[in-house]
């Protein structure tokens, strides 16, 4: 029986469509058209005769068939890329692997790409977003030449630290909001944001619920402006219209500070070594400008 081959372009755009969030993201990234990345999820689908992607709002989120491809889409594009590198493969410049959390896409990415395209314009990169842990591991695999993250103040063993930012209550409507159990909006499990509230709620015996979880940090804004509860964040880049809650005003508790540290990855190439100074620059110029702003309610 003769087996169709899986597409490794379509692969590749399905994976950075997940990992960025956004397959319009990953368009960008990948310097493809939307129509063209629309191509290559279609084109899985018809190969596995599986329904790979469900709509939900504006975006599509994997099924389970999707999730059981994408897991296996992650092994195959590493083994093809480790065996191009194996091979000299000079075709083409290695790709440089950056990690970063959703809060740093809209400031902190595009500068960073736009200073080392001006010094690389053939050199591609490949951006995801993700967790804290998860951006450890893959940075401490090689499978990511530099990446932010947030991490414990104070906590060992993990990169540069760049800043040190507080913790905030942010919400729209506090006095219905705040109410008891507190709604809260957050990231689903595992979280260093969702873990620092829930443990900062329970030792100050305050009631709490879970109102809604998501792995998007877009989707945790829009619930939380249709009045779906507070969440805990920086002040790194609130949107406008939402505002950071005064805790004592309303009864919260204070939350402890949170470290931004850079990861990068043993002996980097120098590209990936100027990459990483580029996102340490501009990491800590965007950070002094908007992390330390707040507009707590009442203000």
């Amino acid at each position: 029986m003769i087996r169709a081959n899986l597409d490794m372009d379509a692969l590749r755009s399905m994976v950075a469509g997940i990992e960025l969030g956004s397959f319009a993201r990953a368009a960008s990234v990948l310097g493809r058209s939307q129509s063209a990345i629309s191509m290559h999820l279609k084109k899985l689908e018809q190969q596995t005769g599986q329904v790979l992607f469900r709509r939900s709002g504006r975006g599509l989120l994997p099924t389970e068939a999707g999730e059981t491809l994408l897991a296996h889409a992650r092994r195959i594009l590493a083994l093809n890329d480790a065996a191009l590198d194996r091979l000299g493969a000079a075709a083409a410049p290695a790709a440089i692997r950056l990690g970063l959390p959703q809060d740093f896409f809209e400031d902190v990415m595009p500068d960073t790409l736009q200073a080392f395209a001006a010094r690389h314009p053939g050199t591609h990169v490949e951006v995801r977003a993700g967790r804290n842990h998860t951006l450890a591991q893959e940075v401490r695999a090689g499978r990511l030449d530099a990446a932010l993250a947030f991490f414990p103040q104070g906590s060992e063993g993990h990169g540069e630290k760049i800043a040190t930012l507080p913790l905030v209550w942010i919400g729209t409507d506090t006095s219905r909001e705040t109410k008891d159990p507190l709604p809260l909006v957050l990231f689903d499990h595992p979280c260093l944001f969702r873990q620092t509230a829930l443990r900062s709620l329970d030792q100050a015996g305050r009631s709490w619920r879970l109102a809604l979880t998501t792995p998007s940090l877009p989707g945790l804004w829009a619930a939380m402006r249709t009045g779906h509860g507070i969440t805990v964040r920086t002040r790194h880049r609130i949107p406008a219209d939402l505002r950071e809650i005064d805790s004592h005003e309303h009864g919260l508790p204070d939350l402890p500070p949170i470290e931004v540290r850079l990861l990068s990855a043993d002996d980097p190439a120098p590209a990936a070594a100027e990459l990483c100074a580029l996102l340490r620059e501009t990491a800590e110029r965007h950070i002094a400008e908007h992390g330390s702003r707040g507009r707590a309610a009442g203000r």
